[in-house]
């Protein structure tokens, strides 16, 4: 694992184009950032709320869910 980081950092030190730093660092920002982060209050709530639920044993089956919603 450590000799292909090496290996990725000479390939990055040696981009010319400004355009591709820019997409490997973006790529690398995403891969450190947590999605939960990246979610509103109320997205959250709703999870916790489904979580709950699923907890509790309020849940019914993805076949009776698509019958629901056809």
């Amino acid at each position: 694992m450590q000799t292909t980081k090496i290996e990725l950092a000479k390939l990055i030190l040696e981009l010319k184009n400004p355009s591709t730093v820019k997409k490997i660092v973006n790529l690398l920002k995403a891969e450190k950032s947590d999605f939960w982060e990246d979610l509103s209050d109320v997205e959250k709530e709703e999870i916790d709320l489904g979580i709950k639920q699923l907890n509790a044993g309020q849940h019914i089956s993805f076949e009776d869910f698509l019958k629901k919603v056809s």
